[in-house]
């Protein structure tokens, strides 16, 4: 018996790295697994490969079920015929994998209209989309007094929590992920389904030539930049045993989990007039926040 045995998964970007290991750790736990993967390059040009087929494949080979899906996950319909598709194939659908992505690296003042709104369409609006219908389908199960238990796993990444030069569009896309899987927590939360998402340091395609790159492997052996390292943490968030947490992001690093919290009050500065804040006493009053120099002063802050 498997964790996952009798759950339904659909996994966005399920061809290779990430989504692939995803996958495999899914089916492996006993769930049936749409892959879906229109074969993009890393930039999200097309390639004519078919690597959804060919874990699909993988998948079928060790006795699991598996159904491929070619859509981009940028497409309203397509990603709403998808959620209709694996109910109509599988009979039902109870977890969600958003992890489509691609990169089109650029510093700010270079970069241009086209190579922001591609890498927000697949990374943020790819997630509304899957996660909206899939949703949608959830409501209306529990509006018929059926038992749901869905799980929407979304992925975000430390330059979405913690900024990286030189991706202003993917870190705008990943905070905005980050956001979405709070809320999709907050409203969905009465229907039964829990929204929460990962963030995993792993060595992929989209990690290649980054300045923040992963550990090397360690001497006995254990690779801390493995994809397959987050798929442990993905089949417990599917399962009915992470059924109490939501609304969270959980980084991984390696054979490390990590909880993080979001934007948290670490110091109040009160108006002393008990009126609006005026600027000159924010001269004083803003450093003395930030533990810095007073104004006028090399802080350091920021460096």
């Amino acid at each position: 018996m498997g964790i996952l045995d009798d759950k339904v998964a659909i996994v966005t970007g399920g061809g290779r790295g990430l989504g692939r290991a995803h996958c495999l750790a899914l089916a492996e736990a006993g769930a049936a697994v749409v892959v879906n993967d229109p074969g993009a390059g890393v930039h999200g040009e097309q390639t004519g490969d078919s690597p959804a087929d060919e874990v699909v494949a993988e998948i079928t080979k060790l006795g699991g079920r598996a159904m491929a899906n070619h859509c981009s996950v940028t497409d309203w319909a397509a990603t709403e015929a998808m959620v209709a598709d694996t109910v109509a194939e599988f009979g039902r659908l109870d977890i969600v994998v958003n992890n489509a992505g691609i990169v089109r690296d650029r510093m700010l003042f270079s970069m241009s209209e086209a190579e922001f709104d591609a890498v927000i369409a697949v990374h943020l609006k790819g997630t509304f989309a899957l996660t909206r219908h899939a949703c949608a389908y959830w409501r209306q199960a529990s509006k018929r007094g059926e038992r749901v238990a869905g799980r929407v796993i979304n992925t975000t990444s430390g330059t979405g929590l913690f900024g990286n030069q030189g991706q202003s569009n993917y870190a705008a896309a990943k905070a905005g992920i980050a956001g979405l899987t709070v809320v999709t927590a907050l409203e969905m939360r009465r229907y039964g389904v829990t929204a929460n998402a990962i963030s995993p340091i792993a060595t992929t395609r989209m990690t290649e030539g980054l300045a923040v790159g992963t550990p090397q492997p360690t001497t006995n052996g254990f690779d801390p930049g493995d994809p397959a390292n987050a798929s442990g943490v993905v089949v417990y968030l599917a399962s009915d045993e992470a059924a109490w947490l939501t609304g969270q992001v959980l980084r991984i690093e390696g054979n490390r989990l990590n909880r993080l919290q979001g934007w948290t009050v670490t110091g109040v500065h009160p108006s002393r007039s008990g009126e609006a804040l005026a600027p000159d006493e924010l001269a004083e009053a803003v450093p003395q926040l930030y533990g810095a120099a007073p104004a006028g002063r090399a802080t350091g802050v920021g460096q």
